[in-house]
């Protein structure tokens, strides 16, 4: 990169938005879309929560963090959030943008998410966990571990709430989860599918 290059681009270089495009490009498998969420798709998955009973909370691919804050938003004060990353610059931005003392940001794969929970809070089950990982680009056999240890750790009334561009994920939530249910959300880039799953 050229010194004016750097010179144009460094104003932009901390932003979410120059952040979640830059790491698209870099790695479109990972991140499965090249904006974050709309508030319209946040809304739509949030609002199947149940605030006042959701303790724990874990954050599958939180990103830069755009449903994270507002999961924060409307947690309860005595609630605690554990967000699962693998790219460690989202991680490290995650910790320098929000402060907030119910926020545990870990770099780490989903796979181990029983691990992480028990490393961070010493906590052996979750209320809920939210997932935005594109599973249509995760190999077969991590796919299957990731929804086998995250119905592992569910209450037995909590939920997994997963959302997609593709249906890849369905046959997988449907053979870990006794109940799925699917709805859509078009104003988002691009339109997505919610599940909503429970044990």
């Amino acid at each position: 990169m050229s010194k004016l290059q750097d010179m144009v681009l460094r104003p932009f270089a901390a932003s979410p938005g120059f952040l979640f495009a830059r790491t698209f490009f870099r790695s479109p498998a990972m991140m499965g879309a090249l904006i974050p969420s709309s508030r319209f798709l946040v809304n739509d998955l949030l609002n199947q929560i149940q605030w006042q009973k959701a303790r724990v909370i874990v954050e599958y691919g939180p990103g830069v963090g755009t449903i994270t804050k507002e999961i924060l938003r409307r947690m309860r004060p005595d609630a605690v959030l554990v967000v699962i990353e693998l790219n460690e610059r989202f991680v490290s931005f995650l910790r320098s943008e929000i402060d907030d003392a119910r926020l545990h940001a870990v770099h780490a794969c989903a796979r181990d998410v029983r691990k992480v929970l028990r490393a961070a809070l010493g906590a052996l089950h979750a209320d809920y966990i939210i997932s935005g990982i594109p599973y249509s680009t995760i190999p077969d056999a991590v796919r299957r571990e990731i929804l086998q240890e995250s119905r592992q750790l569910l209450q037995p009334e909590g939920a997994l709430l997963v959302y997609q561009f593709t249906k890849t994920v369905l046959p997988y939530l449907k053979s870990s989860f006794s109940n799925v249910k699917q709805t859509f959300q078009f104003r988002n880039i691009m339109p997505a599918r919610i599940f909503y799953c429970t044990p």
